[in-house]
């Protein structure tokens, strides 16, 4: 390609004009699928959002379940330590009132606090009485006939 001397505006117009139209096309070409990319861009921000909002939501409730099932361990760590007392109490001959009076977390302190607690408690072993007061069951036929006298010498 030769250079060639622009000599008069028209012609300097005409390139100009031609480069323009050139550069436009270029460009066009380039940017054809920004209407597509715009539109893709706005729904992958909405569905971004949507997303985000779904995030927020579920960890919401993830928080909740923790917080349930925090809870729902607590109470069975309580009724396991409750059930734990009322086991050593009742070995320990202690009431099944008593059972929430002993101290401990676990079944070494709890057995150590009941055998501290019976030590205070005296067994409760009923006195036989001295005498027989139904006096003596049997077959005796003439028995009745005792009891029958020995009534009548007390009434006089």
């Amino acid at each position: 390609m030769t250079f060639k001397v622009i000599e008069t505006q028209a012609e300097l117009d005409k390139i100009l004009k031609d480069r323009l139209d050139r550069q436009k096309e270029t460009l066009t070409k380039q940017y054809a699928d920004y209407d597509q990319l715009k539109s893709r861009n706005e729904e992958l921000m909405a569905e971004n959002s949507a997303l985000q909002t779904t995030v927020s939501e579920t960890s919401e409730k993830v928080k909740g379940f923790d917080q349930e099932k925090a809870d729902l361990m607590a109470k069975i760590s309580g009724f396991k330590t409750a059930n734990l007392r009322t086991q050593i109490a009742l070995k320990h001959g202690l009431p099944i009132d008593l059972a929430d009076r002993l101290q401990g977390e676990d079944e070494a302190t709890l057995t150590k606090d009941a055998e501290r607690l019976s030590g205070f408690m005296k067994p409760i072993n009923p006195t036989p009485p001295l005498a027989d007061p139904e006096g003596p069951q049997g077959g005796d036929k003439n028995e009745s006939y005792r009891k029958l006298i020995e009534n009548m010498n007390m009434e006089e």
